[in-house]
């Protein structure tokens, strides 16, 4: 046999023995919704880890921006972001394409809060009349209208609009309530020393809800679903691994983010107190699934107080099917 003609088949026997070349992954950008903190852990567990690359994704977290992460997907900037829930359904209603893709957190973390000593809020018709430190929305109106006519209060009361300035207002006493994050700001006025009461959204009168989701775009999911399922996949995996250690979880998001100067006891108290609560992690298991029922019940509730508008700016006649603002198709269901 000549030497050419055996080399030959040597090599393609070789070839053939080989394992074949690990496909390059595949980049995926994520943008934040907020500085980094504990909505995110689950994120930075997942990079940290090596979930993602074992899925095949080499994911880039961004930080947050001026613009808001839903801008930021719907104009194809980025593939995947954090959204809101008002925002999901507020844009998605004028016509933006947006998909929420998993529940970060399975139930509403916020809470309406006044400081402990006010005796004389006892209950929610106790705010009428008196002074909120806001953040500009038409939700907030909706919302804290309904918790006070849900006691039956008028429902009417005073907005200063504050930003992030409220926690600081109402520790002053400059104003009467404001609302939080429970997970966060409340956690924090408690290592604080303040004493705090609040009331529960769902416990007068609005629906409960995920607070926010990692969402993209329809036309995203349609041209890769693969990389959606190996991105989300991999995402929940780092969220259940945060909520059985959180510890760890805590030093991984305060390593990934030294510029952030994050405080690892508070990032470790919030956490703590996102597992107890079954945020990250529902009573029956679930993590980063979607509930239906829960997106009927605030697509309902934005509809009926006249929140959702069509591309003009327009409140809706009719309510839509709220089917399509979301799927779960791409994580696993809860055992």
């Amino acid at each position: 046999m000549p030497l050419s003609r055996l080399l030959l088949i040597l090599g393609l026997a070789a070839a053939l023995a080989s394992p074949p070349a690990l496909a390059q992954p595949v980049p995926v950008t994520m943008a934040l919704d907020w500085t980094p903190n504990t909505n995110h852990v689950g994120l930075f567990v997942a990079q940290a880890k090596g979930f993602y690359e074992e899925a095949g994704v080499a994911v880039e977290i961004l930080p947050y921006s001026d613009t808001s992460a839903g801008t930021l997907v719907a104009n194809g900037v980025v593939d995947f972001g954090i959204l809101g829930s008002i925002g999901l359904f507020t844009q998605r209603t004028a016509g933006v394409d947006l998909v929420a893709t998993y529940a970060l957190v399975q139930t509403e973390t916020g809470r309406l809060v006044f400081n402990g000593d006010r005796q004389d809020i006892q209950s929610p018709k106790d705010l009428d009349g008196k002074t909120y430190a806001g953040f500009g929305s038409d939700w907030e109106n909706a919302l804290i209208g309904t918790i006070i006519r849900a006691d039956g209060g008028r429902g009417e009361f005073e907005t200063v609009t504050l930003g992030t300035s409220a926690y600081e207002a109402l520790a002053n006493g400059a104003v009467d309530f404001t609302l939080e994050v429970y997970t966060w700001e409340g956690v924090k006025a408690e290592r604080d020393g303040r004493s705090q009461r609040a009331f529960r959204y769902a416990d007068w009168g609005v629906p409960d809800q995920h607070t926010n989701f990692i969402g993209t775009t329809g036309a995203f999911l349609a041209e890769h679903p693969d990389t959606a399922k190996a991105f989300l996949g991999a995402s929940q995996r780092g969220y259940a691994y945060a909520v059985a250690h959180p510890g760890e979880a805590t030093d991984i998001l305060v390593a990934a983010n030294s510029d952030a100067l994050l405080d690892r006891d508070f990032v470790r108290a919030s956490l703590q107190a996102l597992i107890d609560g079954h945020y990250l992690r529902a009573e029956n298991g679930a993590v980063g699934v979607i509930n239906p029922a829960k997106m009927e019940a605030m697509g309902t509730f934005l509809f009926e107080a006249g929140i959702l508008k069509d591309g003009d700016g327009n409140p809706l006649a009719a309510k839509p099917d709220f089917s399509g603002y979301y799927t779960s198709a791409y994580v696993e269901a809860a055992p």
